[in-house]
């Protein structure tokens, strides 16, 4: 099913737009394209947001992270 919208641009939305479409792109098939890469955008930065405040309450991978640390430190040169 499709929907027709209607949307006002702004100068940059117009030069985005403009850009996609020197690519080829139909206008509709710009935006279509436009509007789904941002909402895998929001869901990838919601995903990693998850995955760190997961990881944050591993305490397992915190001690580990602090092991790899430590061990990196001893490897530095000294000044």
């Amino acid at each position: 099913m499709s929907d027709l919208i209607s949307v006002r641009l702004d100068d940059e939305a117009q030069r985005a737009l403009a850009e996609l479409e020197a690519t080829g792109l139909s206008r509709s098939e710009a935006v279509r394209r436009g509007l789904v890469a941002a909402a895998l955008r929001l869901r990838d930065r919601q995903r990693l947001i998850d995955e760190v405040a997961e990881l944050a309450t591993d305490e397992a991978d915190r001690a580990e992270a602090a092991e790899v640390a430590a061990m990196m430190e001893d490897l530095r040169a000294p000044r």
